[in-house]
C-alpha cells in the first residue's frame, strides 16, 4: 500500500480534503488518511504514479514530504 506524509492538516475537514484529493486520481482506492501521523496510504487497481499523487495534494494547499 503506498502512502505519502502530508504536512499542514489540522481538522477532519483536512482529512475529507486530502482523501477527494487522492481519490480523484485514477486508479487510486481504499484512501485512508491519518491526522496524527499525517500519513496518507491507498490501494491501487492500476499503475498510479505517486508524482501524480503528489500533484493532486498540493494542489489543494498540503505540503507533500518525503
Amino acid at each position: 500500500m503506498p502512502s505519502v506524509t502530508v504536512k499542514g492538516m489540522t481538522c477532519n475537514h483536512c482529512v475529507q480534503s486530502v482523501t477527494k484529493a487522492i481519490t480523484s486520481v485514477p486508479g487510486t482506492c481504499d484512501v485512508k488518511v491519518d491526522l496524527l501521523s499525517g500519513k496518507a496510504s491507498y490501494d491501487e487497481t492500476e499503475a498510479v504514479d505517486p508524482a501524480d499523487v503528489k500533484k493532486a495534494i498540493e494542489k489543494i494547499g498540503f505540503e507533500v514530504v518525503g
